[in-house]
């Protein structure tokens, strides 16, 4: 359809100030064509133009796709996405660079969010859970850059995911040991490796009898437990007001008389309140964290907790006290996410290292701290 039309069009339907249904658009079609477009022509204009003006557009089936975990849109021509079979080319296309922009730009503000050449980027939550960043140019030099992270539900239990390769049985009963005997736990891993999905199934195999709260981001965390209380973040709208932050969230949570405190994803300085909770009898805890390799978490938790003020000798003193047990999860060159590590956190003099108790379904060097930690608490290997 040429642009010309598509803009006249636009422009009939802005003047109408009525809702965009399928009839609108069709009459407003037929209106701009004189009226001898055929019926198949006028079907096709429509689910175009439904497509320019509502919604994600021509990326609305690849979200729809169970198996699509990112759209990441690199040009006019450059959709690509990623699931299963790794990141791959779309033979979705935009009919100009104008186009995807409009699409980002109608989608900064269904987040409540400006994207324009005074604030040329964002990121952002959809209402339906899926995480927008965008950019345009010129500081997206070659086009319009748009990412959206499809968030799922988290629906997998244990017996689930060995199924599916994440770890083998042995492992499975380790990890329920870990949870029912309530060692605070980290699970760290790549985008996209499984950290949320591992959580979730993790969680569900806390006794009934415990209440969880969790605090998110997006409300990804949904695990099967009849006592689970879910907190949602909120980002500042357009004018700047009404933030609600994970960190505040925390604090919360703490007068909500919770067994457990789970941080859906420790990215900032809720990582003070999180420790500080792990500290003062709420044993069980959780959250996930963004790291390579267990050895690099006690790094990446200092450069969080310097967010919110705390030093590197009281960050140690509060990580050493609080977390006990680090599960590394790593996204295979075949697709599979898999448990690679279980780390035993540890004093090493002043600071905090985490030491390997198990990798690749061998015992580590720290085996035999992870058997006395499950031990003391009745729960022996």
């Amino acid at each position: 359809m040429r642009r010309d039309l598509v803009e006249r069009v636009r422009e009939r339907l802005a003047a109408l100030g009525s809702d965009v249904t399928d009839a609108v658009v069709a009459d407003a079609f037929r209106a701009e064509t004189g009226g001898v477009a055929s019926d198949l022509d006028t079907l096709g204009a429509v689910r175009e133009l439904r497509q320019e003006f509502s919604g994600t557009g021509p990326l609305a089936p690849l979200l729809r796709d169970p198996g699509v975990t990112d759209v990441l849109v690199t040009g006019p021509e450059g959709v690509w996405i990623d699931g299963p079979e790794g990141l791959r080319r779309t033979a979705v296309a935009f009919r100009d660079d104008d186009s995807v922009r409009r699409l980002a730009q109608r989608l900064a503000l269904a987040a409540g969010r400006r994207l324009d050449d005074a604030q040329p980027f964002v990121d952002a939550w959809l209402p339906d859970g899926i995480r927008l960043h965008a950019m345009l140019p010129p500081i997206a030099a070659d086009g319009t850059c748009l990412s959206l992270r499809v968030l799922r539900p988290a629906g997998y239990d244990l017996t689930a995911l060995r199924d599916l390769g994440t770890f083998d049985a042995a492992a499975e009963e380790l990890l329920d040991r870990i949870v029912r005997a309530r060692l605070a736990f980290l699970v760290i891993g790549a985008t996209g490796s499984g950290k949320t999905t591992l959580l979730a199934a993790l969680l569900a195999k806390v006794p009934a009898g415990e209440r969880i709260v969790c605090i998110e981001d997006a409300g990804e965390l949904n695990p099967e437990h009849p006592q689970i209380v879910r907190l949602v973040s909120r980002p500042p709208n357009v004018e700047g007001a009404g933030e609600v932050t994970s960190r505040e969230l925390v604090r919360q949570a703490l007068r909500m008389r919770p067994d457990r405190i789970v941080v859906g994803e420790v990215r900032g300085a809720e990582v003070c309140e999180l420790l500080a909770a792990l500290n003062t009898g709420h044993d069980g805890g959780a959250g996930t964290v963004h790291a390579n390799s267990p050895s690099e978490v006690p790094a990446r938790m200092e450069a969080l907790a310097a967010l919110g003020g705390v030093s590197r000798s009281a960050l140690h003193s509060q990580l050493a006290a609080a977390i006990r047990v680090v599960l590394h999860i790593k996204r295979c060159a075949d697709g599979v996410r898999r448990l690679v590590e279980i780390g035993v956190v540890a004093r090493d003099r002043d600071d905090v290292v985490v030491r390997t108790a198990w990798r690749d379904g061998e015992p580590g060097e720290a085996w035999s701290q992870l058997t006395d930690l499950l031990a003391e608490r009745g729960f022996s290997c």
